[in-house]
């Protein structure tokens, strides 16, 4: 298998799904604009979605396959569909209950997540209501994310990549279509997130059922339980929930914290942080789902030469397509909030707040991208403690700079309060790679960072040299001519950025690795 086909594999889908991601978005802002019912919906959404993170694509996943990988190495077939079973089986019943006291304690925890939504009743009733609503889609994403687990240790990584797609696709046609036979309107939203979850574990299992891997729910959750590598797994998901997302829970109190400025700070976040993962997904969530399996078999065979190279060859490509990302944001932050969100009730207002959050999480974006590289290092090698103390540490540092920047700053000083903490969290588990001996900068590491240093401050020069000139906001009237001159700029940025790195010598080619 050739690492960066597929990687380029997952990137592309995954791009597929921030283009749609980017299209719900855009609707989001253009039929509901940024009000207290949109913020409503964002604070209501937050509570599932992050315990999608923390249940599915953060702990779980990071936990669940290098257990995958080593019970592939010591188990026969029968016993490994078993051990796949058992998992499968407590995950269910135990996201049932959680789905159940989720939808009882909805008014408590929209007012733990927005308090300062009571404000407003109608916004806080909507809240708790579209809360109710969604709840359960964790039962169904975190299903979806034991299935993409198990496809991606197969190395089949295109219908795990494509399905959040379905999710996008999923908003895009309720708010479309169903928004008027809800009062309020938004209420859409909330119906198209259940939606999208039956829309993307549906198309998992025929996958699984390929491959011969689809679990069997058992109703013994005792016996399941019983397993000791059901308990070793939760015993590792457990620290995991911490070192993995630690971003997306000062996300949370960053939404709480946001619900109490002034009306529409939420939205704003929301919006600039949809725009940041878009990087953040194409290349940090992208290696990390290609890296994991191979990083969890060469740590399960003990071939630490095969390890410390895979790890250093998704620290480079991250260094090299990180930065660009993080300047082109940064630079062009309003030009494109404008062509993304600058439509029907999103106000000039909208753009000028939105834009500053974007440039306060571009500084964060390499930060970011490398934790997802770093992170899959430690867990790859069944070491959950490092990354708890890294992440309980981080934790408190966020919130700890967010005394110092929302007075400052107000809603953008959250996100600069968050970049600053992912750089310092990519640090600490660089040194902690670095003093276990598991990994160290290699030879040519120097010159790749001269390369990319040029790279970007020309590429930086251009645009800072453009983007300026332009009334963006003015530009809304001629909207195809808007259009133009941001991808155009895109481009050219990027133009830019490559040649430069091309003339200093540095070739595709060189980013080639093949595994078995």
């Amino acid at each position: 298998m050739n690492l960066l086909r597929a990687l380029a594999t997952v990137s592309g889908l995954t791009l597929l799904s921030r283009i749609t991601g980017l299209v719900r978005e855009n609707l989001t802002a253009t039929l509901f604009g940024a009000s207290a019912l949109t913020d409503a919906f964002f604070i209501a959404f937050r509570l599932p979605n992050l315990l999608r993170r923390l249940f599915a694509e953060g702990a779980f996943s990071q936990a669940f396959v290098p257990m995958l990988a080593q019970a592939r190495i010591e188990q026969d077939e029968a016993g490994f569909h078993r051990f796949v079973s058992r998992i499968a089986t407590v995950l269910f019943w135990s996201l049932i209950l959680v789905s159940l006291a989720g939808v009882a304690g909805a008014p408590a925890l929209v007012w733990l997540t927005g308090s300062g939504l009571a404000r407003d009743p109608q916004a806080f009733d909507a809240a708790v209501v579209m809360t109710r609503w969604m709840f359960p889609y964790i039962l169904f994403i975190s299903m979806v994310s034991l299935s993409a687990g198990i496809l991606n240790s197969w190395r089949k990584f295109a219908i795990p990549a494509f399905s959040p797609v379905l999710l996008n696709l999923s908003f895009i046609f309720s708010a479309l279509l169903l928004s008027d036979w809800f009062d309020p309107p938004v209420y859409a939203m909330a119906a198209g997130v259940v939606l999208g979850g039956i829309a993307q574990l549906a198309i998992q299992l025929p996958a699984l059922a390929r491959i011969g891997m689809l679990p069997r729910i058992g109703l013994n959750l005792r016996a399941a339980y019983a397993d000791p590598a059901t308990r070793t797994l939760l015993g590792r998901m457990a620290p995991a929930v911490l070192a993995v997302s630690a971003a997306q829970i000062s996300l949370m109190i960053n939404t709480h914290i946001a619900s109490r400025l002034a009306a529409g700070s939420v939205s704003w976040i929301n919006f600039g942080d949809r725009l940041m993962e878009f990087p953040t997904a194409l290349l940090g969530v992208a290696l990390g789902t290609v890296l994991l399996p191979s990083l969890s078999q060469a740590s399960g065979q003990g071939d630490e030469a095969r390890y410390r190279a895979l790890l250093d060859w998704g620290l480079r490509l991250a260094l090299v397509l990180a930065v660009p990302c993080a300047l082109g944001l940064a630079l062009m932050a309003q030009p494109l909030t404008t062509l993304i969100f600058h439509y029907g009730r999103f106000r000039a207002l909208d753009v000028q707040m939105t834009a500053v959050v974007i440039q306060a999480y571009a500084l964060g974006l390499p930060g970011l991208i490398a934790v997802k590289v770093l992170a899959p290092g430690f867990f790859a090698r069944q070491n959950v403690r490092t990354p708890v103390r890294i992440a309980l540490a981080v934790l408190v540092i966020t919130q700890l700079l967010n005394l110092l920047t929302v007075p400052w700053f107000a809603h953008a000083g959250l996100a600069l309060a968050t970049s600053l903490a992912a750089l310092l969290n990519a640090a600490l588990l660089m040194s902690g790679l670095i003093r276990a001996g598991a990994w160290g900068p290699g030879p040519g590491w120097w010159r790749l960072g001269g390369q990319v240093a040029l790279a970007g401050s020309l590429m930086a020069t251009v645009l800072a040299l453009t983007v300026p000139r332009v009334d963006w906001i003015a530009l809304g009237a001629q909207p195809v001519l808007r259009a133009a001159g941001v991808l155009g700029l895109v481009a050219a940025g990027g133009l830019v950025y490559a040649a430069v790195l091309l003339a200093c010598g540095l070739r595709p080619r060189q980013f080639m690795r093949r595994e078995q």
